[in-house]
């Protein structure tokens, strides 16, 4: 029975609907929880890619030896759907590998870049900021010199053709109308 007007007392107040509500209610305020995206927050500190990579190296040894697992499983395995969902996770593994290594190499350059520029500046020498299209023309150089050195030179220009000869007939007007 004592537990009976305990629970009484905790439950919530009734209102008359007969009268009118007060102009001026009383209102609990309740803290709103605010979240926060720590990509965006300045309390999380400034993104710097070269000390994110020095900090988190060590994930490109555990991601070599999962690559490594897939590999054998992928040997292993016989059903055909298994081996193709395993095919797939490698292709993704080794195209992540590949843009990882495309921007390593390219963030490397732009702080050679960053170096030269500082050694002409020491010397006295006016600096000489590169526009976005000369640095493409030096990528677009660089890959061709390496497309050339590996040998695969000859196979990506003829796919770039035929790329370019396609957008080039989309571009025509079609011929249904003769």
């Amino acid at each position: 029975a004592p537990f009976k007007h305990i629970l009484l007392f905790f439950r919530p107040l009734e209102m008359s609907s007969k009268k009118p509500v007060p102009f001026l209610r009383q209102v609990v305020s309740v803290k709103k929880k605010v979240h926060r995206d720590p990509r965006f927050d300045d309390l999380s500190g400034e993104y710097k890619p070269e000390i994110f990579m020095k900090t988190y190296s060590f994930l490109d040894s555990i991601k070599q030896k999962e690559k490594e697992m897939v590999q054998k499983q992928l040997k292993k395995c016989r059903n055909t759907e298994q081996k193709e969902k395993l095919q797939q996770l490698l292709n993704r593994m080794t195209q992540q590998e590949q843009a990882q290594k495309k921007q390593r190499e390219l963030r490397e350059r732009e702080l050679a870049l960053k170096r030269q520029q500082r050694e002409l500046a020491k010397q006295g020498k006016k600096p000489f900021f590169l526009k976005k299209s000369e640095k493409r023309k030096l990528e677009l150089a660089d890959k061709y010199a390496e497309l050339k050195r590996s040998g695969k030179l000859e196979g990506f220009l003829s796919k770039k053709r035929k790329r370019n000869a396609i957008k080039d007939k989309r571009r025509l007007p079609s011929q249904k109308g003769l």
